[in-house]
């Protein structure tokens, strides 16, 4: 009798396990996050779309649960989020849920784990879209996600005595035209 009623908690708890990590992410999916030119209407948001390198899929917008310093660097003028928790900004940006193949591409794209490492940070939910992911018991805004983010935690010292930005636009104010890959 002790045997079995010890097997019923288990069981209820690897169901609980298991609807947790279904309710993270569409089935097969993992979250990314991204605050630079990836997002939408930016310069390489297209390699989001049309399933050319995997699934993406836009659940919202959020931002960093920390501040980090999000700096315009570099000879093409690329957007960096720098792996200095603390320092900075909340950077806004979009939560993706983006399959196995979409993540090995990214990871690609991103120069993973040279010029970017990704790294799971916590995301504070601004917006959600995603019909899939968001907690049936509490409102997706007032949760954070657990998402994949691109930073860096190597570059030039002089980089953190750059401008910090809270929500990156390559057409915005800062007057740094980012210049894109097929331009170099």
């Amino acid at each position: 009798m002790a045997g079995s009623y010890g097997m019923s908690f288990f069981l209820k708890d690897l169901c609980l396990l298991f609807k947790t990590q279904s309710e993270a992410s569409p089935a097969g999916m993992t979250h990314v996050f991204v605050y630079g030119t990836l997002k939408r209407g930016q310069p390489n948001h297209k390699v989001l779309l049309g399933g050319t390198h995997g699934r993406a899929a836009f659940q919202g917008r959020g931002r960093t649960a920390e501040p980090y310093p999000l700096v315009i660097a570099g000879e093409h003028n690329v957007p960096r989020l720098l792996n200095v928790p603390g320092q900075g900004h909340r950077v806004v940006g979009e939560i993706y849920a983006v399959d196995e193949q979409m993540l090995r591409f990214l990871d690609e794209f991103e120069g993973c784990p040279d010029m970017y490492q990704r790294t799971p940070l916590p995301i504070a939910v601004l917006e959600w879209e995603g019909t899939r992911g968001a907690p049936r018991e509490t409102p997706a805004a007032d949760r954070t996600v657990q998402c994949f983010v691109y930073s860096t935690a190597t570059f030039p010292p002089e980089w953190l005595h750059l401008p910090y930005h809270d929500n990156y636009d390559s057409q915005g104010q800062h007057g740094l035209r980012y210049n894109p890959r097929e331009n170099r």
